[in-house]
């Protein structure tokens, strides 16, 4: 079943996630796609990148949206024509929409010990209670990453660093939940954070 999985964390959001099964062919054959949308997808080099693409409109379907319903902004942010608030994610196989009445951000990611590599450019505060030599630090800093793209989704704002800007309150991965805070130009916002982990893969969503 490419619906994998729905959570409604409160009554104004909902989000599904879908896990990529499906061929392109399949994909495509189910979907109709404005032209704009056609255009893009068919100028995609990668089939996985095709895959997602297609998987998210299949969302959009389960949600009762169509691709028409589907506009982005001059940031490239996402929209929906009735008014309510989306962000969309997809990685490697798995994708996934959050619709809510509030703002929000969402971000998939796989987990790879190489991000332990790049660390140093998304994180600063957070290495005060990470501890490298643990089983879950992998975990962990795939999540941080999460968070901070699904913050940086939410904010919309060009300029807002992950490194500068984005601050994720300490957490266990059990704890599925976390606070974080965007520092930005003399002012803090705060969000509460949802997190997840399944077959190798880190999801979060931040909501206003």
């Amino acid at each position: 079943m490419p619906l994998y999985k729905t959570i409604t964390p409160n009554s104004q959001t909902t989000v599904k996630i879908w896990k990529i099964t499906e061929s392109y062919d399949d994909l495509m054959a189910k979907v109709d796609l404005k032209p704009v949308a056609l255009e893009r997808v068919l100028g995609m080099k990668s089939e996985l990148h095709k895959r997602g693409f297609l998987s998210v409109r299949h969302l959009l379907h389960e949600f009762g949206y169509t691709d028409a319903d589907l506009f982005y902004d001059e940031n490239g942010k996402p929209h929906l024509k009735d008014g309510k608030h989306i962000s969309i994610t997809h990685s490697f196989n798995f994708s996934s929409i959050i619709v809510s009445d509030l703002i929000v951000g969402i971000d998939i990611e796989k987990q790879r010990d190489k991000i332990s590599i790049i660390a140093h450019k998304f994180i600063d505060y957070e290495f005060d209670y990470l501890n490298e030599a643990a089983k879950d630090y992998v975990k962990k800093l795939t999540t941080i990453w999460c968070v901070k793209e699904s913050l940086y989704k939410l904010f919309a704002t060009p300029g807002l660093s992950f490194k500068q800007h984005c601050l994720v309150i300490p957490f266990e991965i059990s704890d599925e939940e976390t606070v974080a805070w965007i520092d930005y130009e003399e002012k803090k916002f705060r969000y509460n954070i949802h997190f997840l982990q399944f077959e190798g893969f880190t999801c979060a969503y931040a909501i206003a």
